[in-house]
């Protein structure tokens, strides 16, 4: 039962980005088990309850702070920004 509740937001994610970019990236497919694993050994040494519930939202957590982050300090909104005002001829009011 805890593998096929740890392999559905993978196999999900997987589907989503087919369907969506009509590419593959078996990377970004591996990295989530290997963070349920990981995340699966810390909650069990630790004696945490319900520890398929954790590793989901703790993992979701994760990637969730990391893309904020990683949004953050590469300037997302100014680049896009940029991007579009020369791609499509906008301009913003500040």
């Amino acid at each position: 039962m805890r593998v096929l509740l740890y392999a559905v937001t993978p196999v999900s994610g997987f589907l989503k980005n087919y369907v969506k970019y009509k590419r593959v990236n078996l990377g970004i497919f591996a990295r989530t088990p290997i963070i349920y694993v990981i995340l699966d050994r810390v909650l069990s040494y630790y004696r945490i309850k319900n520890i398929v519930l954790w590793t989901l939202i703790l993992e979701r957590w994760i990637f969730f702070y990391l893309k904020i982050f990683r949004s953050y300090y590469g300037n997302q909104y100014w680049v896009r920004r940029d991007k579009y005002e020369k791609k499509y001829n906008l301009t913003y009011t500040t």
